[in-house]
């Protein structure tokens, strides 16, 4: 165990006042109606995808984030899959994404037939960078007949999809002045950032659509689910329309319009959803109260520092994430191993999407910063109720 390791062990270790034997990166909390309304739910017998519950939960999205309209669906990624399709990217179009994300953004673009076109990242935020990408797509790119297309590949790119990392909303901004003018759809991945707002507005509704994330890591979680965002009342007609196999109202024929999806969540993920969210609040200040203690740990170690909200925004901060400097960078394995060896999950940033196999002759940017933040952090235990 290298000094660093040891001080970074003995930190985290700090701030969670003699931890449990073993301290998973993000484990759920259900300690208010989980179990009552999930039994309800049994009870009524509908537990598919039919139920009030399912009503009350997007109901309740809708006003949490001030959308006008939520949908909930099986997952995140179905939810960016359907926001795609609704926004018109078809096979052969390029669609900007981070390359600093979760593999489930490129595979959405996947699933539609479409390229995901990397970019980079800003390390103020975490997410794109307006002022790289505008650079970028001046000298690469141009209009014809209102559609921006790829001077070197001769395809249209369609659409942009920011990532609110780790729940840190990017520069919004910037990045809707850029589909703008470039003549882009803007769909936010939202999936992390539940609770978190960028000028008081809630991350997810500043684009054509958003979408949350409900899988068992999140801030909230269903066990598995997700929601698209709008306020839009023809794309969140059509949303559920398109997640509910495309079937048409009928008192009793099977009639489907066009390719449809089974993305609809359960009523049963709905009940516990309707359970986490009352729990919410609390969730989001036990998050800023082990901010607060890391911060205190952390503070006599030079080479390391937090990430915090960028200025202007309000993060949930789904994962505490630990920044080492360049001149450190090297012990970030070493860091990783001395706190997985003790009992305290810490994981590295996912790999850079243009690294992974299916994506490797897929378009992108230059990257300097989404390298440097990849080899670089390190995330730490965040569960609730911690501290």
């Amino acid at each position: 165990m290298s000094i660093l390791s040891q001080a970074i062990t003995e930190s985290i270790q700090q701030a969670l006042n003699s931890p449990k034997e073993f301290v998973p990166l993000h484990e759920p909390s259900f300690s208010g109606n989980e179990s009552k309304y999930v039994q309800e739910c049994i009870e009524s017998t509908f537990v598919s995808s039919v139920g009030k519950f399912v009503d009350r939960f997007e109901k309740e999205i809708a006003d949490y984030t001030r959308a006008k309209y939520a949908v909930a669906v099986v997952n995140g990624t179905a939810a960016l899959h359907v926001t795609l399709l609704l926004a018109g990217v078809e096979s052969g179009d390029e669609v900007l994404v981070p390359a600093l994300s979760f593999v489930a953004t490129a595979n959405s673009i996947r699933y539609c037939g479409a390229v995901p076109h990397f970019v980079d990242s800003e390390e103020r935020t975490l997410g794109m960078d307006p002022e790289a990408l505008r650079n970028y797509l001046q000298s690469s790119s141009e209009q014809r007949d209102g559609i921006c297309v790829n001077r070197n590949t001769g395809c249209p790119i369609r659409a942009i999809i920011p990532v609110h990392i780790f729940g840190h909303p990017c520069d919004l901004d910037g990045l809707l002045a850029i589909a703008s003018d470039f003549n882009l759809a803007l769909i936010e991945d939202a999936a992390e950032s539940l609770g978190s707002t960028y000028q008081g507005q809630h991350t997810g509704t500043f684009g054509l659509l958003g979408t949350l994330s409900f899988n068992g890591n999140k801030t909230i979680t269903t066990g598995g689910g997700g929601a698209i965002l709008t306020d839009d009342p023809k794309l969140a007609k059509r949303a559920k329309h398109l997640t509910t196999t495309a079937k048409l109202p009928h008192r009793w024929e099977y009639l489907h319009d066009e390719v449809g999806y089974n993305y609809r969540m359960p009523n049963l993920n709905a009940a516990l959803g309707c359970a986490q969210l009352e729990e919410l609040p609390e969730f989001l200040a036990s998050k800023r109260r082990l901010l607060g203690c890391y911060q205190e740990a952390f503070q006599s170690i030079p080479q390391v520092s937090l990430f915090a909200e960028p200025e202007g925004s309000r993060s949930n901060y789904w994962l505490q994430t630990l920044l080492l400097d360049d001149s450190v960078a090297n012990q970030r394995d070493a860091t990783l191993e001395a706190t997985n060896s003790v009992g305290l999950m810490t994981r590295p940033v996912w790999k850079l999407l243009h690294k992974l196999a299916p994506y490797r002759d897929c378009p992108c940017t230059p990257l300097p910063v989404a390298e440097s933040l990849e080899r670089r952090i390190v995330n730490l235990p965040s569960s609730t109720g911690l501290v």
